[in-house]
């Protein structure tokens, strides 16, 4: 089921969603919905994150390259 949500957009940025709305051949509520869905998905991931980096460091692991080291 879907619902409406309303926001509140400064001018400059409604006018940026119009123009790439219209470059894009989309309506702005599209490009709004995936717009949120990748910052919820960012943000899920930065948590998910956050909770592992103490598990991570606490078997030596402190970077991407520690991490590529183990994986290859």
């Amino acid at each position: 089921m879907r619902e409406a949500v309303t926001i509140s957009l400064s001018k400059e940025l409604k006018e940026r969603l119009d123009k790439l709305a219209n470059s894009e051949k989309v309506n702005r509520s599209e490009i709004v919905k995936e717009a949120l869905k990748r910052y919820l998905a960012v943000n899920e991931f930065q948590k998910i994150r956050r909770q592992m980096i103490p598990k991570a460091e606490s078997r030596g692991i402190f970077s991407d390259e520690d991490i590529y080291k183990i994986v290859s």
